[in-house]
């Protein structure tokens, strides 16, 4: 499907990115603490499009009727897309960098349509769609991640892809316990039967056993094969990014590593990354500019391919002086915006040094 790009007005204020900023700081440390080994520029945008994911996520999770936030939440993705966002802090920055890195609708569409699984507590029979699943929340961010660093090759939104799956796979991994006792149930349910589990038992009484992490584990494996490939995509990234994207890659891996540390055992406790261990892995980054690119050309996973057609078709269509005049007018608002955030940054650097972590 066809999608146009307009911005008629984007009065962005400074509050806006500050906003996002303090969504990107309160909502996940780990890719928190990542950010801060991306390019400045990388790491504002990674703000306003983590801002808007954050505020969307927590509207359906946590509202009374996610069905009518889900609803809300398109019309305002339409507003975006129209040039006309809504008095919303998070879509007036997501305006702007929708025009100024040509994000195709369908990537925000299909992140909406994932959480529309999770309001309708959806079950997923195989493996194969639970990566359905992870290609939409997360699967579909690797690629907008991609897109913000002007990656737009397939073959490295394909890896970016998978890095976003596997992401997902490790949290599916990780929160298996506290999912079962919210009624949530994402481990594929061929699997359980295999293991010789009744997925609506186990729901009623999540208990830990030998079972259940066998299942944990082979998750824990697959994520661990995306990973790998990942890293190949990581090594196309510009020099520049490629620290902060291994960063995350890293650290969400090592989740993984501390379950098998822990046998596998995420129902009765949860896997978490130390600080110190985080600090160790930060130091680890330096070797993304030596990744193999060895699995650049393997293929896509077919619960993928939808993404990045969305992204080719967005590319053959983004041509002529209309669309160059509006990147035009988003490249020279985006660097104003970018020096007021760097301002508020050295601000609170300032502020950091009177007052205690």
């Amino acid at each position: 499907m066809a999608t146009a790009f307009a911005l008629k007005s984007l009065p962005t204020p400074q509050t806006d990115l500050a906003a996002c900023r303090e969504m990107l700081c309160c909502g996940s440390r780990s890719f928190y603490l990542a950010s801060f080994l991306l390019p400045a520029p990388l790491r504002t945008s990674a703000c306003c499009l983590y801002a808007f994911c954050r505020a969307a996520d927590d509207a359906v999770d946590e509202g009374d009727e996610p069905l009518a936030a889900l609803a809300t939440l398109m019309r305002r993705l339409d507003a975006v897309y129209a040039g006309e966002p809504e008095d919303h802090s998070v879509d007036r920055a997501l305006a702007l960098i929708v025009v100024q890195h040509r994000l195709p609708r369908e990537l925000l569409d299909a992140l909406l349509e994932g959480f529309s699984w999770d309001a309708s507590g959806r079950r997923y029979q195989t493996l194969s769609e639970v990566l359905d699943y992870s290609a939409r929340v997360a699967g579909a961010v690797g690629i907008l991640m991609s897109l913000l660093m002007g990656v737009r090759s397939p073959n490295a939104l394909a890896r970016a892809a998978d890095l976003g799956a596997a992401m997902q796979l490790t949290n599916i991994a990780r929160d298996v316990g506290e999912d079962a006792r919210a009624g949530r149930l994402y481990l594929p349910l061929d699997w359980l039967r295999e293991a010789g589990i009744d997925g609506e038992a186990f729901l009623a009484r999540p208990e830990k056993n030998s079972a259940i992490a066998s299942v944990t584990r082979r998750l824990v494996e697959e994520a661990n094969t995306l990973y790998e490939r990942a890293d190949s995509g990581i090594a196309e990234l510009p020099r520049n990014c490629r620290r902060g994207i291994y960063a995350a890659r890293l650290l969400y891996a090592e989740i993984g590593n501390r379950l098998g540390e822990l046998e596998f055992d995420s129902v009765s406790q949860r896997a978490i990354v130390g600080k110190s261990n985080k600090a160790a892995l930060l130091l680890k980054t330096h070797a993304a500019n030596t990744l193999s690119t060895r699995y650049l050309s393997a293929p896509l996973l077919p619960e993928s391919a939808f993404l990045i057609e969305a992204v080719s078709a967005v590319d053959a269509e983004s041509t002529g002086a209309d669309n160059k005049h509006l990147k035009a007018f988003a490249s020279s608002f985006y660097h104003r915006v970018l020096w007021m955030l760097d301002l508020f940054e050295a601000q609170d650097q300032r502020r950091g040094k009177t007052s205690s972590p």
